[in-house]
């Protein structure tokens, strides 16, 4: 009842913040429900999950309680399943899948060679691929991972950098850094990456190469040009997965169609290679961060429609011009 609940009953409010119209009593072991039928049977349902999750030795967070709510008003997967998928454990920290998108998308990774996730910010598109990237390393499934991005500023023009080689890519290159020290002891990092285990490197670097026993990761890559992605791609060697993560919505290029959207057409029915495509749904930041996901994907469609609108009208104009003359 203690896990159940929560710290000062954190969960407890979480279900009822959830549920508005049901009233949660906890009475010795017991959690007595009370209010309309529909709305008890589904706080009934997502205690019944919660519960399974403590059993199977999984700490809750609220989070984890509103999505799962989400997931039984959909009638999606059973959260319970969807939660209890560890992909790795570090420092008392343990990595999974936690939303249905983020579950389809690992699941993914492990049944094809090459995997697109393709989602906006948040959605753990990169941090899930990484996971699984240090999980094949630690079964010794392969020998190396090589983690890459295109080296393109988000929107400003920060000149040229100080420093070796080294210096000048680590600000594009960080964000793998973040992920790496989340999942693997720092101070083996290092020694790692000097016997060439773990090779992080810009996209230019990987021209000429066949990269056998690893698992890639390219991130960012919608700031890829159609003949970066198709060379990227053309890598792969024996015994190795690629992941390819980026969001079409946050697209830097400077000018020209991004690998990544002209891969989503041309690579849809190609055999073992599988596109995850995540929404606001499976963001899994400060829920602030969905409801931004959400409120520029809004501002878009209405935008496209005016576009199409106003396309349509002059079509119109046109088509009486040609009718008057």
């Amino acid at each position: 009842m203690v896990e159940l609940f929560g710290t000062e009953d954190r969960l407890l409010k979480t279900l009822e913040g959830t549920y508005p119209m049901v009233e949660v009593h906890a009475r010795g072991n017991a959690v007595v429900l009370k209010g309309p039928e529909s709305q008890v049977a589904a706080a009934k349902h997502l205690v019944s999950e919660m519960v399974e999750l403590i059993r199977a030795g999984k700490d809750i967070a609220p989070q984890d309680m509103t999505r799962s709510a989400k997931m039984i008003e959909n009638g999606e997967s059973k959260p319970a399943d969807v939660l209890s998928q560890s992909i790795i454990s570090s420092r008392g920290k343990t990595i999974r899948p936690k939303t249905l998108g983020q579950k389809a998308y690992v699941d993914a990774i492990d049944n094809n060679t090459i995997v697109f996730g393709i989602g906006p910010a948040g959605t753990g598109k990169t941090y899930l691929a990484m996971a699984k990237a240090v999980q094949a390393l630690q079964r010794k499934e392969i020998s190396r991972i090589i983690l890459t991005r295109p080296a393109v500023e988000a929107g400003e023009k920060l000149g040229f950098l100080p420093g070796t080689l080294n210096d000048k890519i680590d600000p594009y290159l960080r964000p793998l850094f973040d992920a790496l020290h989340d999942m693997l002891d720092p101070e083996s990092i290092p020694k790692l990456m000097t016997s060439g285990t773990i090779e992080v490197a810009p996209l230019a670097y990987m021209r000429g190469r066949t990269l056998n026993d690893a698992f890639i990761i390219l991130d960012e890559a919608q700031n890829t040009t159609p003949e970066q992605m198709k060379m990227f791609l053309t890598r792969l060697g024996f015994n190795s997965k690629m992941i390819v993560t980026g969001d079409v919505t946050q697209i830097d290029l400077p000018g020209g169609t991004s690998g990544l959207r002209l891969a989503a057409e041309v690579l849809k029915d190609v055999e073992d290679m599988h596109f995850s495509l995540l929404t606001a749904e499976d963001v899994v930041r400060h829920s602030l961060v969905a409801r931004i996901v959400e409120a520029y994907s809004k501002h878009d469609d209405v935008k496209l429609a005016k576009k199409a609108s106003d396309n349509l009208a002059a079509q119109k104009r046109i088509a009486k011009k040609a009718t008057d003359q």
